[in-house]
């Protein structure tokens, strides 16, 4: 299991997005991708879009304007 970690502090759509996809393509089965970011919609976007692709989002912490999700490949 490896973990990748994508900063997209400071983007907005459709950045994040498109960054958590470009991972979750490089990524392999167990491996965990963890997002790091500032856009709220994005808080909301990338999560159903990984359900969508029937991944498992681990979990989403905010803090001090700022979000991780966690999400298995």
């Amino acid at each position: 299991m490896v973990e990748i970690e994508i900063d997209v502090r400071g983007q907005t759509c459709p950045v994040p997005l498109v960054e958590c996809r470009k991972a979750l393509r490089k990524a392999s089965e167990g491996d965990e991708i963890v997002i790091v970011g500032t856009h709220a919609a994005s808080k909301k976007e990338i999560p159903m879009a990984c359900e969508s692709m029937g991944l498992e989002v681990m979990g989403i912490e905010d803090k001090d304007n700022e979000w991780k999700i966690r999400i298995k490949r």
